[in-house]
C-alpha cells in the first residue's frame, strides 16, 4: 500500500463525480419481524431507509515509470593520435641553412628556419603546384622556403609569395589559397622541436590551449640529459618492443653493445 500511494494520483474532483455515477453493489435494510418471542419484546422503528448504496472512488493512477537503468561510462575510448604534440628533431641537429623532411605519424613534413620570424616552422611537404617535396628545395635570399622544381616561393605563413612563371602585370595568381601550402602548429620545448599534426585552421592557435608534455626534470638545471635524431625504417611499436626486450642483447648485438657473454 505505502507503494501504491507513492506512485498513485486522485483524481481531480470533476473526475471522481463522473466515476462516482454506478453504484457497486446495494444492501437492502427492509425490516421484518422474526418469529422469536424474545425478540419482539423489542419494538424498532421502521427505518426511513428502504436501500443503502455503497459506492466505491475510482482513483486515478499512472503507471510508474520504469527505472533509469544506470550506464557504465564508456571505457572503450579511441585514443585521437592527430590530438597530441609530437616531437620532431632536435634543435641541434638541424641546419638553418636547408630545410628537412621527415615522415611522421605518416605524414611528409618539412622542417625549415623562417629568419623573417626567427622561428623554425613545419610546412606539409609537398608544393601545392606539382606536389614536390619541399624539403629538395633551398632558403632564398630573402629567408623563403622555396621549391626545387618551379621556383615557387613560401613564407613563414605558407602564403605563396613568389610564382616566377606568371606575369608581373598579370592576376596576382600567386595569392590564390591554392597556391598556399599547408602549415602545422610548431614550438620549441627542451630544445626539441614539436609540432600539431593538422593543418587545418582551428588549430592555429592550438598553443595556447594545449602545450606539449611537461616533464620536470628535464627543467632542473643539474640534470643532465642528451638528445639526438635517428632515422629508423619501422614503425614505434617495432622500436618499443625491442627497446622492452633486453634478453637480445648479448645474442643480436654481440661484440656491439656490452653485455655478459652468454653461458
Amino acid at each position: 500500500m505505502e507503494a501504491l500511494r507513492t506512485v498513485s494520483t486522485v483524481a481531480p474532483p470533476k473526475v471522481i463525480t463522473a466515476h462516482l455515477s454506478k453504484p457497486l453493489f446495494s444492501l437492502s435494510f427492509t425490516q421484518k419481524r422474526s418469529k422469536s418471542p424474545l425478540l419482539n419484546l423489542t419494538q424498532f422503528t421502521k427505518s426511513k431507509f428502504t436501500k443503502f448504496n455503497v459506492i466505491s472512488p475510482s482513483v486515478w493512477t499512472q503507471p510508474a515509470a520504469p527505472p533509469e537503468e544506470e550506464t557504465e561510462p564508456d571505457t572503450d575510448e579511441k585514443f585521437d593520435w592527430f590530438s597530441h604534440w609530437y616531437p620532431l628533431m632536435p634543435v641541434c641537429d638541424l641546419d638553418k641553412r636547408a630545410p628537412h623532411g621527415m615522415k611522421v605519424l605518416g605524414l611528409d613534413v618539412v622542417v625549415w628556419w623562417d629568419k623573417n620570424a626567427n622561428q623554425w616552422k613545419v610546412f606539409d611537404d609537398r608544393c601545392p603546384h606539382r606536389l614536390a617535396p619541399l624539403s629538395e628545395g633551398r632558403i632564398d635570399q630573402w629567408g623563403r622556403l622555396q621549391c626545387v622544381y618551379h621556383g615557387w616561393c613560401f613564407n613563414g605563413s605558407g602564403n605563396c609569395k613568389l610564382i616566377p612563371q606568371a606575369p608581373l602585370d598579370g592576376p596576382p595568381v600567386h595569392s590564390f589559397p591554392k597556391a598556399c601550402v599547408g602549415v602545422y602548429p610548431s614550438t620549441i620545448q627542451y630544445d626539441i622541436v614539436w609540432f600539431w599534426p593538422s593543418t587545418d585552421p582551428q588549430y592555429k592557435d592550438i598553443l595556447s590551449k594545449k602545450k606539449p608534455l611537461y616533464i620536470p626534470e628535464l627543467s632542473y638545471p643539474s640534470y643532465a640529459f642528451q638528445t639526438y635524431h635517428r632515422d629508423i625504417p619501422y614503425g614505434y611499436e617495432v622500436l618499443i618492443e625491442n627497446l622492452m626486450d633486453p634478453s637480445h642483447v648479448q645474442y643480436a648485438h654481440r661484440g656491439i653493445i656490452s653485455a655478459k657473454e652468454p653461458r
